[in-house]
């Protein structure tokens, strides 16, 4: 029998939120950016993702300004805080169920996200998921982050070259794997059309609109109908 991977996205796929944009005001809810140009970028770059038009670099340099500015220790205290104000509220049980559904069948669990490791590795581990593929960040010589993009970022088309890029690493290919990917955003259709099992999760309109053409299934997780 085939492995078989369970791939999630996370934001507004297994939590009904956006992380990054949710540490963004975060951010600000502390004082550490300016508020009004702040959110004004936020709020641009968002619609940005939602369109499908996000440069990511430019993105990830805006997102991780306040935490290279302030420091390892502060962002780590400041990250420790977020979870337990903004993440722990909204995890679902019809997310942890659906996960513990494809721990149960043993199946290999993942999250694959275009938000950075800084913000999402502590979630992941929240809903018990160990593997995660994020954006990785470059650090300096003092060990901390400097606002670059480490490699290839999980966004877009970058998503099936990390997934690649993992499959290689542990020796597999493609149809040595079955394959389940969950996902919100039209962001992420490259990995959908290479997976055996693509789940629109929550879907935007425009994802829905090509799931129903392709007959994919589609997963209301936090309203279900």
């Amino acid at each position: 029998m085939k492995p078989h991977l369970a791939l999630f996205d996370l934001d507004h796929t297994l939590i009904p939120i956006d992380s990054d944009y949710s540490w963004g005001q975060f951010t600000e809810k502390l004082g550490w950016v300016d508020t009004y140009s702040f959110r004004q970028k936020n709020d641009e770059f968002y619609a940005q993702y939602q369109a499908g038009t996000l440069n990511i670099n430019d993105y990830v340099a805006f997102a991780t300004r306040a935490i290279c500015e302030k420091g390892q220790a502060a962002s780590l205290q400041a990250h420790q805080q977020f979870m337990k104000e903004v993440i722990e509220p909204v995890i679902r049980p019809s997310a942890l169920q659906l996960i513990q559904t494809h721990r149960q069948a043993g199946h290999q669990l993942m999250i694959i996200t275009a938000t950075n490791a800084f913000v999402t590795r502590p979630i992941a581990q929240a809903l018990g998921i160990e593997e995660l593929i994020a954006v990785e960040l470059v650090k300096d010589a003092k060990g901390w982050y400097n606002g670059r993009i480490d490699g290839v970022a999980s966004f877009r088309d970058g998503k099936l070259i990390r997934m690649n890029q993992w499959l290689a690493d542990h020796q597999w290919s493609w149809d040595q794997v079955e394959t389940t990917f969950y996902t919100d955003s039209i962001n992420d259709l490259p990995l959908l059309e290479v997976v055996n099992h693509p789940v629109a999760t929550n879907p935007s309109n425009n994802l829905l609109t090509i799931a129903n053409s392709r007959q994919w299934r589609v997963l209301n997780l936090f309203h279900p109908e």
